[in-house]
């Protein structure tokens, strides 16, 4: 009886104890963020940049080359071609998509094409592993994070599409499910998670969301609205433009760390933590090297 007592009180003080480390060694989100070393953080390629220029500044985009490997290609083609010059984006609609190109549908590319195969979803034999959130999901089976954006899963991990959080980079689309090629769209303000896998998701704003957010919500009579002074890849303009972006590896110990940093909010000013969070609230580190 007395060695059923020690062993229950032993057990009572190691899980104190271990509750009491766990406590000590939880940290701060910008903690995590400010303290993690270079091999926690990717530098994004310049050629994997489009810099869209707008009324009020430059919007830098990172493209998503594994999960639409054609429309990420396509879209550096138009760029390159200079095919967004003088067009604009004209359709604003608050807390939803601002979507620009060719609205009159008259303009054809040189070399890139107007319309590619939808890549709603990308295909794999085998399961991908991702940096998975164990919180339940409403529109997908399984949630997390692959190559620094925000993703969602079938339940056997075979389909991988990045999901419709605020700032994604996608490509608008008519009835036919094949039919976007030229007209992007960014998201605004809210999560659009109901357009998942409805059209192709292929990028996301590195920085510069104000500048979609500034954009004119009504057309002005004898103005262009919401022109777009162009659209080019960063590599391809590297002596006028040096920019650098880095974002932390989502597959990095720092990242799953931040998850949880996420999920429970630290400092006085909390009074309760929700010990949840989904996949578009959970912000992707991204810096301004240069």
């Amino acid at each position: 009886m007395k060695l059923t007592l020690l062993t229950v009180c032993f057990s009572t003080l190691l899980s104190v104890s271990l509750h009491a480390a766990e406590q000590v060694e939880k940290r701060s989100a910008a903690d995590i963020i400010k303290t993690a070393d270079k091999s926690q953080w990717r530098t994004v390629s310049a050629n994997n940049i489009l810099k869209l220029t707008l009324p009020t500044g430059a919007a830098y985009i990172e493209l998503n080359e594994m999960l639409a490997p054609k429309h990420a290609e396509n879209m550096k083609l138009l760029a390159r071609e200079g095919f967004y010059k003088g067009l604009n984006v004209y359709r604003f609609v608050e807390g939803f998509v601002a979507q620009g190109g060719d609205s009159s549908e008259t303009k054809t590319p040189k070399t890139a094409k107007t319309a590619l195969p939808a890549e709603f979803y990308y295909q794999t034999k085998k399961p991908l592993s991702i940096t998975q959130l164990q919180d339940p999901d409403g529109y997908a089976t399984k949630t997390g994070f692959l190559n620094g954006f925000a993703v969602a899963q079938n339940e056997a991990q075979t389909q991988t599409w990045q999901a419709h959080c605020p700032g994604i980079f996608a490509m608008a689309r008519d009835n036919d499910v094949n039919s976007g090629g030229t007209e992007f769209y960014v998201t605004i303000g809210n999560a659009q998670r109901y357009l998942d896998r409805n059209t192709t998701v292929f990028g996301r704003v590195l920085e510069g969301m104000e500048h979609f957010n500034l954009l004119s919500r009504t057309p002005t009579k004898g103005e262009v609205f919401n022109p777009i002074t162009d659209m080019q890849v960063l590599a391809d303009i590297s002596e006028e433009d040096t920019s650098q972006f880095r974002v932390m590896k989502t597959d990095s110990s720092s990242f799953v760390e931040l998850i949880e940093a996420r999920k429970n909010r630290m400092g006085e000013w909390f009074v309760q933590s929700a010990n949840y969070i989904d996949v578009c609230a959970m912000p992707i580190p991204t810096e301004r090297v240069k």
